[in-house]
């Protein structure tokens, strides 16, 4: 039986002697300076592998977008997943399970490679990896790492010398300019062999080694066999091609008023990239809601736009029961501050919200009645609008049934609540703090980045 979360009253304390989440900080800075966007248009170099891949298409789409920012047409025909597809999925629940999973899949690769990560730190566990795809490659693997430069800003690229020498490819995503500051590839994706994948929230640092409970941050990633993991495997050939910003053509991920499919898959991969047009990920997310009695969401960074929040709040209030679990203790805090200021409302619509104890949460998992999703994607304006994101969506009863049970493992080590103690225990100034984190995260940074976006047209 499932442990029943615990409750208390607010605000919380911590004790003096409690150590202090590591702030990274980078989604904090400042990014509402007066940078603009330039771009280089990217050219496609569309492999044979991609285009064997059938017609039935990801959900992606361009509304919005500035011209130069054309996504090339193969990643719209790439093929969903249906039910009858053989696939196999096993839920990685800690940083520990996911590393001893991944390190193996490296060292047992046959033909190729692929390594997609925001965060890269040259700690030991950085070096382990590194040093696992040199054996690959020294081997006869096709190794190709693809590394956000933004995000793995305290990573040189000498770092990866020996296995380019080794015979590997490794390529910064968007290397560093004041002019396109704004993009970033925020997907974590390991492909072997085009057969075995691993998706989550899970970056290459030490924050991430252990349990989440005892030690390191709270995580979930996610195992994936069967051909899907082509389809991953496709993406992050057009995110490689397109690294470097040097081509004519910029890459773009979504297509114009593409639909968000009427049948049910096991498995449907989707993603997004920046802009303000229609996101496969807020578009399918919001029809899952709206469909469901229930929703179970864990999420590190919970600023989701106002139509799906207000989708929450509908399940609510006509009886259904939402949950939320949010950070107790964030890696940036100011994001937390934003949060809080969306509290009583959700409180007052019925909606539950928890939020986790013992260390950073990082995990980013969304239950819609009888729907998973899984991914990099955060319940947030950069997220869904901005970013480059990979979500899966999951319809198996046994991964869905899974699910419920780490959302509930979640829940046995949060803290509740509670609207009127809640309510009572914010002064003026953490109201004030709220909201001007809030209209930041959430109001000015995508209108910068917008403005950023038109500059290129």
């Amino acid at each position: 039986m499932h442990a029943i979360a615990k409750h208390c009253n607010y605000p919380l304390e911590r004790s003096s002697t409690e150590s202090r989440p590591t702030v990274h900080g980078l989604d904090a800075l400042p990014i509402f300076c007066d940078w603009k966007l330039s771009v280089s248009r990217v050219a496609a170099d569309v492999s044979p592998r991609t285009q064997a891949l059938g017609s039935n298409r990801l959900r992606c789409t361009n509304a919005g977008l500035p011209a130069q920012l054309q996504f090339a047409p193969r990643l719209n025909t790439l093929p969903t997943m249906s039910s009858s597809d053989a696939i196999g999925f096993r839920w990685l629940r800690t940083g520990d399970d996911t590393f001893a999973a991944m390190l193996p899949a490296i060292d047992t690769a046959r033909t190729s490679i692929e390594f997609e990560s925001y965060i890269y730190t040259p700690g030991p566990i950085g070096e382990r990896f590194r040093d696992a795809l040199m054996r690959a490659s020294r081997r006869g693997v096709r190794v190709q790492v693809l590394i956000d430069s933004f995000g793995s800003i305290t990573l040189s690229d000498s770092f990866w010398e020996p296995l380019r020498k080794a015979g590997g490819e490794m390529r910064w995503f968007n290397r560093l300019t004041l002019r396109r500051f704004n993009i970033r590839n925020h997907r974590k994706l390991l492909i072997c062999d085009q057969k075995l994948a691993f998706i989550g929230g899970f970056n290459v640092a030490a924050d991430w080694e252990g349990d989440g409970v005892t030690r390191g941050w709270r995580d979930l990633g996610l195992e994936i066999n069967g051909p899907l993991a082509r389809e991953l495997s496709a993406s992050f050939d057009e995110m490689f091609a397109r690294a470097d910003f040097k081509h004519k053509r910029f890459i773009r991920l979504r297509k114009r008023a593409a639909k968000h499919p009427e049948s049910v898959h096991a498995a449907e991969l989707l993603l997004s990239g920046p802009g303000r047009g229609r996101s496969p990920i807020k578009h399918a997310l919001r029809k899952d809601l709206l469909q469901a009695r229930t929703a179970q969401i864990i999420a590190a960074y919970f600023l989701p736009p106002l139509r799906l929040r207000r989708a929450l709040m509908e399940v609510a209030r006509r009886g259904g029961r939402v949950q939320l679990i949010l950070p107790g203790k964030s890696d940036v805090p100011l994001i937390q501050l934003a949060a809080h200021s969306l509290y009583q409302r959700l409180l007052r619509a019925g909606v539950e919200i928890y939020e986790y104890q013992p260390q950073i949460l990082h995990t980013k998992l969304v239950i819609a009645g009888d729907v998973a999703y899984a991914g990099s994607s955060n319940l947030d304006t950069r997220s869904l609008n901005i970013n480059y994101e990979l979500l899966v969506r999951l319809t198996d009863e046994r991964v869905v049934a899974e699910a419920r049970e780490i959302f509930a493992e979640h829940l046995s080590r949060s803290r509740q609540v509670h609207r009127m103690l809640w309510r009572k225990s914010r002064t003026f100034w953490n109201k004030l703090r709220e909201r001007l984190a809030y209209l930041f995260f959430a109001k000015l940074d995508p209108y910068v980045a917008w403005r950023q976006l038109k500059a290129m047209e």
